[in-house]
């Protein structure tokens, strides 16, 4: 009998260490798992391959854009934004996209131009993608979902959505649409140290 209680003792500290390893390496898996901005690649406007790693140490304003949208003049802070800011380790990537009511153009070719001649855009824009959907682009699925970005599941409610990543590709937080570039709480964030 005392074999046996021996036996069975032993079995549950064996159990629980079993236990208590794997659920640490799960920890581990999910942490090690866990992508930042820096991950991913993505095409810019003329069709080049933008690799994210680039822009360790930089803070990034993420929008999906439109050209033929009510919100398109923000194009011009955005670009102010940029300009302001481009030197102190900021950027802003423009994503266009036609999810919302068919606002932005066909080609890639048409939305630079469009940009360009419009509103001396220079801020990098990247090539016309999905940013929600069943094609949603990889980048836009981590910065939507918590399960992905570890941080919140946002919904991209319209064009010129903001999302706010920080110099070591972290998802910090977002501005809604209508939300405009020159928000106190933007400016506050990308001047904060």
């Amino acid at each position: 009998m005392k074999k046996l209680i021996i036996l069975l003792t032993l079995s549950i500290i064996f159990a629980n260490a079993c236990s208590s390893k794997n659920n640490k390496e799960n920890q581990e898996t999910t942490t090690e798992s866990q992508k930042s901005l820096h991950d991913f690649i993505v095409k810019d406007i003329d069709g080049k391959d933008f690799d994210l790693s680039t822009l360790k140490g930089k803070k990034v304003l993420i929008v999906n854009v439109a050209s033929k949208c009510g919100l398109t003049p923000q194009y011009e802070q955005l670009e102010a934004l940029y300009q302001k800011y481009k030197d102190n380790n900021f950027t802003i990537l423009g994503f266009p996209s036609d999810n919302f009511k068919g606002q932005e153009f066909d080609s890639n070719e048409e939305i630079k131009s469009f940009c360009t001649l419009n509103y001396g855009v220079i801020f990098p824009i990247m090539s016309r993608v999905d940013v929600i959907g069943e094609k949603q682009i990889p980048l836009f699925r981590w910065l939507t979902h918590q399960s992905e970005n570890g941080k919140m599941d946002i919904e991209v409610q319209w064009n010129f959505q903001k999302f706010m990543i920080d110099e070591n590709g972290e998802l910090i937080d977002f501005l809604s649409p209508r939300e405009l570039p020159d928000t106190q709480k933007l400016i506050d964030w990308i001047e904060s140290k």
